[in-house]
């Protein structure tokens, strides 16, 4: 590897990271505030929080590398013709293919970290982000520890705590269970704590008392206790049961869906519709990278600048960028689409190859060039 392609592939790879993390960075913090709720509202604790969200990462990745690099190309091929770097890169015999080779190269090992990111990591990495989403959002226990609020567990459970002290006991507790319409009960108590079971959270009322309406006698019946115990575990969402979502299977699972089981045999196509987008994805990270090289590349050099080719590419990218989200959304609907999925990016990639290995610029520099004075 001559110095030439060293240079353009470090400032191609630095643009790269740089935009890269910019981008990674903005989506994480705009998804993340969706999760703000769990901490005002669940009680989960910065690092649970951090912990949720650095899962989706993996994901974030996969969907930004092609943009990042697609933006890194054009920027430093643009910049490099600014500069007059590439007229003297051609002056010395350098073609368009050999001054896109570090783009390439840098474009293929995107597009391997791609199906590294989708066939391993991104299953991995969400299938845990879900299963920690549902477990936050079925404990209750987070709830009952809001202070000076009425809390609604399921439609026939209110809790309400006046104060919580540093230990974690809580003072000041009332309880209003309908679970039984026929006989509600409301309970008060001057303190209490929250403890665990094997059946879920429950609340230990400590000197309280306990009323309960018999509608049909008309009568309100009163017990005062010194410890009492409601089980509130009934009232969390169920984790018996929860079906496995596409973006949380490998690929062999989502390839062959399991046909015993009701959930998958209906969505089936879905399934292997979501499993053969994740074998064509990672090829638009190349596929983009030849898109901007074919438009930076070839036609009239300008010292000005490339902007009508700039802007070129990025409607190139952005129509790319379309196909691979609508084609696997198609697809998912309608199987006889599946095909399209492979064969969009690997006809994007042979025409732009098409277009940069042209010798039209070749012959137009040479026309260019001054000729010898007839003798």
């Amino acid at each position: 590897m001559n110095r030439i392609t060293v240079y353009i592939l470090r400032q191609v790879l630095l643009t790269t990271v740089f935009v890269l993390v910019t981008l990674t960075l903005a989506i994480w913090l705009t998804q993340s505030l969706r999760f703000i709720e769990l901490i005002v509202n669940r009680g989960l604790g910065l690092g649970a929080f951090f912990y949720l969200t650095i899962l989706l990462m993996p994901n974030f990745l996969f969907l930004v590398t092609p943009i990042a690099l697609f933006m890194s190309t054009l920027f430093v091929y643009n910049r490099l013709t600014v500069d007059s770097e590439l007229v003297v890169m051609r002056a010395v015999g350098f073609g368009p293919g050999q001054l896109a080779r570090p783009a390439i190269l840098l474009g293929v090992l995107a597009t391997l970290l791609g199906y590294g990111l989708s066939l391993y990591l991104v299953p991995l990495a969400f299938g845990k982000f879900k299963e920690l989403h549902s477990d936050i959002r079925s404990d209750y226990s987070g709830l009952l520890l809001q202070e000076g609020a009425f809390t609604n567990i399921g439609s026939s459970l209110t809790v309400y705590v006046r104060a919580r002290e540093a230990n974690g006991d809580l003072r000041g507790i009332l309880v209003h269970d309908s679970r039984d319409p026929a006989s509600p009960v409301t309970l008060l108590a001057e303190r209490g704590t929250l403890a665990t079971s094997e059946d879920g959270p429950r609340v230990i009322l400590l000197n309280g008392n306990r009323q309960q309406v018999d509608r049909a006698a008309g009568k309100l019946s009163l017990l005062y206790f010194d410890r009492y115990s409601v089980e509130i575990g009934q009232t969390a969402t169920s984790r018996e049961f929860r079906w496995r979502e596409p973006g949380e299977r490998y690929i062999h699972e989502l390839l062959w869906p399991d046909m015993a089981d009701s959930h998958d045999r209906q969505y089936a196509p879905r399934l292997i519709a979501e499993g053969h987008a994740r074998l064509s994805a990672p090829l638009y990270a190349l596929g983009l990278v030849l898109v901007g090289l074919a438009c930076m590349l070839t036609g009239d050099f300008n010292r000005r600048g490339l902007s009508q080719r700039l802007l070129v590419a990025a409607a190139c990218g952005l129509g790319v960028q379309t196909l691979s989200i609508a084609v696997p959304n198609l697809s998912a609907r309608t199987p006889a689409a599946i095909p399209f999925l492979y064969a969009i990016p690997l006809a994007i990639m042979a025409l732009s190859a098409w277009v940069l290995s042209t010798p039209a610029l070749r012959r137009r520099r040479t026309a260019d060039r001054p000729q010898p004075a007839a003798a």
